[in-house]
């Protein structure tokens, strides 16, 4: 990904809401399916880590995006932006 396509999708991203929140439970194999649902679904996701999860979000992303074969886009405080472009049906086109 080139920094103009991860700035562009920063940019989504700010407007987008959280659609999924991971807890004290952390990362499951049922959670890191409902990632991986909805990156097939949306090709961009915004999850929140919330206080009870004792792990660090950095490291949540790193693994997420591993297990889902989807880019980090971003990790700011404990939100993350996971990114997978969907080649069936792409969503998101970027700018030239």
């Amino acid at each position: 990904m080139t920094s103009k396509e991860r700035s562009y999708l920063k940019g989504l991203a700010m407007t987008m809401d959280c659609i999924l929140s991971l807890g004290k439970a952390s990362l499951t194999p049922e959670f890191t399916e409902s990632v991986a649902e909805a990156i097939k679904k949306r090709e961009l996701i915004k999850i929140n880590v919330l206080k009870n999860c004792l792990d660090d979000p950095r490291e949540i992303a790193a693994t997420l995006a591993e297990r889902t074969h989807s880019e980090v886009v971003q990790v700011i405080g404990r939100k993350i932006v996971l990114y997978k472009r969907n080649n069936e049906k792409p969503g998101i086109e970027f700018p030239r």
